[in-house]
């Protein structure tokens, strides 16, 4: 006999752009919004009655109505809001996770003046929250950056490890390191300044990354790990994703020509990838 197991559902990549208009500037954010919602949804799956499902199409419109009339700044605000919304106005549903997505929009700056009103995508990445709230219970905030590609060109060795028969890597002191990596983190705080908190992460990694004389990738991630909990006290811990992105040493001899760590061939399949998670 078949019973129905855990089930969920909801609406993923809602796109939304949003203009807040001031006397002095615009602000701008473009949003990638995934609902899912937990409950009591059983009917619809072992008796075709969809009285309790409120349909995704819906959920997508709830995400525009609650957008215009959101004060939120942030991406962690508005993912509570719409949350909240859902839970409260659907008693059949238990739990609401909230997914959003931000692309790294930035305020142009023409001649050394910000432009109130021009931006450009500061890069690939994209700043990210993982909300989820049962009814009666708080929020679980885990907010970090999806790609955030990074790349020296000294200060990175590989050396001293395991060799067997089919090892075929050299040691090398002085490589290429590059990474797309994707740094998640849990808040000790409440309800914390989600954006100061983004700031302050984002540029310990970065600085800690620029400066660390690395043995590997899990030296420097862990190191960069270390950077954020000193920077970030309102974090309980940040999980970091880091590829190995290879650049390879081109072969120039059948060209009677040297290479000297100057022309190398980037591969980024297949990679390394390293994971850890740092905590207090």
């Amino acid at each position: 006999m078949a019973r129905l197991g855990e089930n969920r559902y909801g609406k993923s990549r809602v796109r939304l752009s949003r203009i807040t208009r001031h006397a002095d500037r615009h602000d701008f954010n473009e949003w990638i919004v995934d609902v899912l919602l937990q409950g009591d949804f059983e009917s619809s799956f072992t008796a075709a009655d969809n009285s309790k499902i409120l349909p995704t199409d819906t959920m997508k419109n709830t995400v525009y109505s609650i957008a215009r009339g959101s004060k939120a700044t942030t991406i962690e605000e508005f993912a509570a809001e719409l949350g909240d919304y859902l839970l409260n106005n659907n008693p059949q549903v238990s739990q609401a996770s909230i997914e959003i997505k931000e692309k790294a929009w930035e305020r142009l700056s023409v001649d050394g003046v910000a432009d109130a009103t021009t931006f450009k995508l500061g890069g690939a990445e994209l700043q990210t929250v993982h909300a989820v709230r049962e009814k009666g219970g708080a929020w679980s905030m885990t907010s970090g950056v999806d790609g955030l590609t990074i790349l020296k060109t000294t200060k990175s060795a590989f050396t001293g490890y395991v060799k067997d028969k089919l090892t075929t890597l050299k040691p090398a002191i002085d490589r290429i390191f590059g990474t797309r990596a994707t740094v998640r983190w849990e808040f000790a705080a409440a309800k914390p300044d989600y954006a100061t908190v983004r700031r302050k992460i984002t540029a310990a990694l970065l600085k800690e990354f620029s400066a660390h004389h690395s043995m590997s990738v899990q030296h420097t991630l862990f190191d960069m790990g270390k950077a954020a909990l000193d920077a970030a006290p309102e974090i309980a811990r940040v999980t970091l994703t880091m590829p190995n992105l290879h650049h390879l040493l081109a072969d120039l001899s059948p060209f009677g020509q040297d290479n000297p760590n100057h022309i190398f061939v980037p591969i980024d399949e297949p990679h390394g990838t390293i994971e850890a998670t740092i905590e207090r």
